[in-house]
This record gives structure tokens, C-alpha cells and sequence, in this order.
């Protein structure tokens, strides 16, 4: 199932036209990939194995506007677990009536300061991830 993230709509996420301003898009979708990673990634590991994730492309469709008092629903899956990479599908949707505002797809990539590149997906980490993919898998 997916990990699921609320997002009320206020003011200061409007444009000029009363409408969510496309970067505010993104600052949803980081703030729901963050709530998946408490919440099935287990952080503190992460911390303190010195790793980042890193998000390197941005796949984002605007399909229909959010405004003032929307209530908005951020459904969060990795789905797939690559070499070097990982991918997450992101939608925003409308609580009310279920409509679609937003999609993205996200690839991102896992460093580590000590170390150039983006790290292998292997091993523990893999195992750490594929939990994640496992419970946000669309098969629950």
C-alpha cells in the first residue's frame, strides 16, 4: 500500500492566480518521500551509515490545480530498485473527490561522503530498500 501523506493548501503555497505555484509541488512530493523514509526506511540507519539519498531527475505532470483549503492526499511508492538508483511514483490527490492533481516519478541515487558515485544498491542497503518496496508495493 501506498505511504500516504496529507497536505492542507494555504496561502502562502498560491501563485498570483489563486493556484498551488508549481514549486510548491515539489516541496510536497520531498515532504511526503521524507514521511515514507520514517516510516519504512528507518532514518537513524541511514544517519548513521553517513549515506544521503539524493533525488537526480524529476518526472513531474501538472494535471489539474489545487487551491486555498484544498485537502490534498500524496501517495508515495518505491517501485523500483536498480544498480545505482532507485524509483518512486508520486501522486497528489484530491481527498475529496479522489481526482488526480499532480504525478511524478523520482530517481534518485545514494552517496556517501567518503565515497565518488552514487553506491551500489546491495546488500544491506538493498534489503533496507526492498522492505520499503515491499510495503508500498500496489499488489496489499
Amino acid at each position: 500500500m501506498a505511504h500516504l501523506t496529507p497536505i492542507k493548501v494555504h496561502g502562502f503555497h498560491l501563485d498570483l492566480y489563486g493556484h498551488v505555484n508549481n514549486a510548491r509541488y515539489l516541496e510536497f512530493l520531498e515532504e511526503a518521500r521524507w514521511g515514507l523514509m520514517e516510516e519504512y526506511g528507518d532514518l537513524s540507519w541511514f544517519m548513521a551509515q553517513k549515506m544521503a539519498l539524493v533525488v537526480s531527475r524529476v518526472d513531474i505532470r501538472y494535471i489539474r490545480a489545487a487551491t486555498m483549503g484544498d485537502q490534498l492526499l500524496i501517495e508515495t511508492r518505491l517501485v523500483e530498485l536498480l544498480p545505482r538508483e532507485g524509483k518512486i511514483h508520486q501522486r497528489i490527490v484530491r481527498k475529496d473527490n479522489g481526482k488526480v492533481v499532480a504525478e511524478a516519478d523520482i530517481s534518485f541515487a545514494v552517496i556517501h561522503p567518503e565515497q565518488r558515485g552514487a553506491l551500489l544498491i546491495e546488500g544491506e542497503l538493498f534489503e533496507r530498500f526492498n522492505q520499503v518496496l515491499i510495503a508500498t508495493s500496489e499488489s496489499e
